[in-house]
């Protein structure tokens, strides 16, 4: 079965020295910080960021991620992030591909679900919060189930 996106998100980005073993190849570990900085990037776009969730009393915490690594991310390479929420009303789904900028070759693919936890009580929450859904409706990608 297809899975509805609710929207789309790009980044780019260069793998840095840093992020590279002997070999000029990325350490497998390091993709999971690409995933976080594109997610960051959608986030800033719908105004919700960390601290806003903070604000609005929730934490976010990753409860599960999946990679699969396809062809290895290069040192120097520019690599292509396309991000896709997959469900938003229950928790924080979403699945990446990581593709080569220049040649559209696939290197990964991963998803990542956060769930909202009450800050205060610290219990997970069965919805996302109201100002959560809001936000993300108001990326100009958008499409609501039923709309496609």
């Amino acid at each position: 079965m297809k899975k509805h996106v609710f929207c789309r998100h790009n980044s780019e980005f260069e793998v840095q020295f840093f992020d590279v073993d002997s070999m000029d190849i990325m350490w497998h570990g390091h993709y999971v910080k690409y995933l976080e900085m594109a997610r960051c990037q959608f986030l800033e776009e719908i105004g919700y960021t960390y601290d806003v969730m903070k604000k609005q009393g929730f934490g976010w915490p990753i409860v599960q991620l999946n990679i699969k690594y396809v062809n290895p991310a290069l040192f120097r390479q520019k690599i292509r992030i396309e991000l896709k929420v997959v469900e938003y009303e229950t928790c924080l789904r979403i699945d990446y591909v990581i593709f080569d900028a220049k040649t559209n070759q696939k290197l990964t693919a991963a998803s990542t679900t956060q769930v909202a936890v009450s800050m205060q009580t610290r219990e997970m929450q069965l919805q996302t919060p109201p100002c959560w859904q809001s936000a993300v409706k108001t990326h100009p990608t958008f499409v609501s189930e039923g709309n496609e």
